[in-house]
């Protein structure tokens, strides 16, 4: 089944709409994230299904409409949002503003509210009535219906009882049923009708800064390796450069300015400095040893920074014909 008659969970319309906008805008969208947010949209990227058009047309008009609704609360507050927004999308509204609402508010289980109940119903079936109705409880109503609209009639009637008659729950029991299903929803993988989300993941890893790049194949790298190694099979990196032919290493280092050359090459292989300056004029040559000379220590950001744009510069020579990039596999330098 492909992903076209699935219905996508939150993460997998963000790592949709970060590969809609392709690898330059996906990299700055990136930079605004966490460490963590980042590996997991990098994880789903790479798991994402195939994705038909009016599917992506539906998943940017949802992102569209959120960014109204969450200007809406910014200036105005909850109620002006949800008055607004009924005016222009009808009961679709309150569902806008909950799933805003549940990136802010810390409440129990708000982090259901970034989920589609259909997914939520996977991880609910088995748990017992009680725990349904502990979870439904602190839901709001809408999503609550939704959720119990999912279950066989002697469940609905179960949960409707305890719900009835639920007292306070204790704090500790939540927060456990909480922890539980956060695992789970973390860990769920579409494996039916996916295709090879790996080629997105690598163009958009190319163009992002190495400290991110190295992060998130780090952790490929240790929950699936397998993974990490095909997109790394994708990737072109700054140690990739040996590869290239010396017609293209010419073509790119008229491109790049002497103290950028210089400082990418800050601890790098001597293969990969041999390479490079002797496709270098002799001038240029000794103007990029004596920047080396002068600079001396240099911070590692600023080196990676430097790597960054020069195989962005590899891309764009690339993308205007000027060279061929061959895919390396090489191993990063640490």
């Amino acid at each position: 089944m492909s992903t076209t008659a699935m219905v996508l969970g939150r993460a997998q319309k963000a790592a949709a709409v970060l590969v809609s906008v392709g690898p330059d805008r996906a990299a700055r969208v990136l930079e605004h994230l966490t460490e963590d947010e980042v590996e997991q949209l990098a994880v789903e990227v790479a798991q994402l299904g195939e994705i038909g058009p009016m599917q992506l047309e539906s998943i940017l008009t949802e992102f569209r409409n959120e960014a109204i609704a969450r200007e809406a609360l910014i200036t105005g507050g909850e109620q002006h949002a949800r008055d607004m927004l009924r005016s222009r999308y009808g009961a679709d509204a309150d569902e806008i503003v909950d799933r805003l609402l549940a990136t802010t508010q810390a409440t129990p289980f708000h982090f259901l509210r970034m989920h589609e109940p259909t997914e939520i119903l996977q991880h609910l079936r088995e748990e017992s009535p009680q725990t349904l109705a502990v979870v439904l409880a602190h839901l709001p109503a809408r999503l609550g219906a939704a959720l119990m609209s999912g279950f066989d009639a002697p469940v609905q009637v179960a949960v409707a009882t305890r719900l009835a008659t639920l007292e306070r729950a204790d704090e500790d029991v939540v927060r456990r049923i909480e922890d539980a299903l956060k695992l789970r929803l973390g860990e769920v993988r579409r494996r039916s009708g996916r295709r090879d989300g790996v080629k997105e993941l690598a163009d958009l890893l190319n163009q992002s800064d190495r400290a991110t790049e190295r992060a998130i194949m780090a952790e490929l790298e240790t929950t699936d390796p397998a993974l990490a190694e095909r997109v790394r099979a994708l990737m072109f990196v700054f140690e990739d450069l040996v590869t290239l032919e010396d017609r293209a290493l010419q073509e790119l280092l008229r491109q790049v300015e002497p103290q950028m050359l210089a400082t990418s090459l800050k601890g790098v292989s001597g293969e990969l400095q041999d390479a490079l300056m002797r496709n270098l004029s002799e001038r240029a040559r000794t103007t990029v040893t004596e920047e080396m000379d002068l600079m001396g220590q240099v911070r590692l950001r600023d080196v990676e920074a430097a790597q960054t744009n020069i195989v962005r510069m590899v891309y764009e020579l690339e993308k205007e014909g000027l060279i061929t990039m061959g895919r390396g596999a090489e191993e990063f330098v640490g």
